[in-house]
């Protein structure tokens, strides 16, 4: 068990980061009555760019259910490993939002709800979910793109593209969803508040989007579901030689 414990600490000190920091900063904008929705994205993106980097060579820096189901339909990670995961990023996110409430006075408490995501009243649901999908989808072929595919252009500096990708959905969604992209981001703050409105949006969402990210990515370029064809060298395929066939 010693490889799942240690992958299992780094992604429990990855999601609670995130969950600190990120949703920390949703109460310490409100307690100053400067809800800055760039100083707000920045803060998870920079959280999760620096957890990436620092432990993502050791439990490949997930920090979302979503993107550990990924990993999983995918055949990328062992289902047991995947669970160890699950409950690690929960019980991280559950023990921020804990220490979130003891730190933060009552009343950025109160009005941020300890930072869990919230529907913007001028949408639906249907619009609601179907964003945060979206959102989760992005992140997901990013992370694919540059941590599992080895020859991404961002690949020794994969937390960067990453969090950056937090940063740029959060500037979109954070008014409208909250942009979790994730449903531990969701959880923790939702447990301790008691706060559920709506709550399926950011689990539906973010789990269906996640697993199309990595699906798409995983057949399109990963994994090719037909041969590579055979033509000219102008078309960046390999031609066989006078004497050689297609399949040799």
């Amino acid at each position: 068990m010693t490889d799942p414990i240690r992958r299992g600490v780094a992604e429990f000190v990855g999601t609670f980061t995130l969950i600190f920091v990120g949703a920390g900063s949703i109460m310490s904008a409100a307690g100053i009555h400067d809800p800055t929705l760039v100083g707000i994205a920045l803060a998870h993106g920079l959280a999760i760019a620096v957890m990436v980097s620092a432990v993502g060579h050791i439990s490949g820096g997930h920090f979302n259910p979503a993107i550990t189901l990924g990993f999983l339909v995918t055949g990328r990670i062992e289902p047991m490993l995947a669970v160890v995961y699950w409950v690690v990023q929960l019980a991280a996110a559950a023990i921020a939002a804990l220490l979130l409430k003891w730190i933060f006075p009552t009343s950025a408490v109160d009005a941020t709800h300890l930072g869990a995501p919230v529907l913007n009243g001028a949408i639906g649901s249907g619009p609601g979910v179907v964003l945060e999908g979206i959102l989760t989808f992005l992140l997901v072929w990013v992370v694919f793109a540059t941590a599992a595919d080895p020859r991404g252009t961002f690949k020794s500096i994969a937390g960067l593209a990453i969090g950056l990708t937090i940063t740029i959905d959060i500037l979109i969604g954070g008014p409208l969803t909250g942009a979790a992209m994730n449903p531990a981001r969701a959880f923790g703050p939702e447990l301790v508040d008691s706060f559920w409105t709506n709550a399926w949006i950011w689990y539906v969402g973010p789990l269906v989007g996640g697993v199309a990210g990595a699906v798409a990515y995983e057949w399109l370029y990963l994994r090719p579901l037909a041969p590579t064809p055979v033509g000219p060298p102008e078309t960046g395929v390999r031609e066989p030689r006078p004497g050689e066939t297609a399949a040799s």
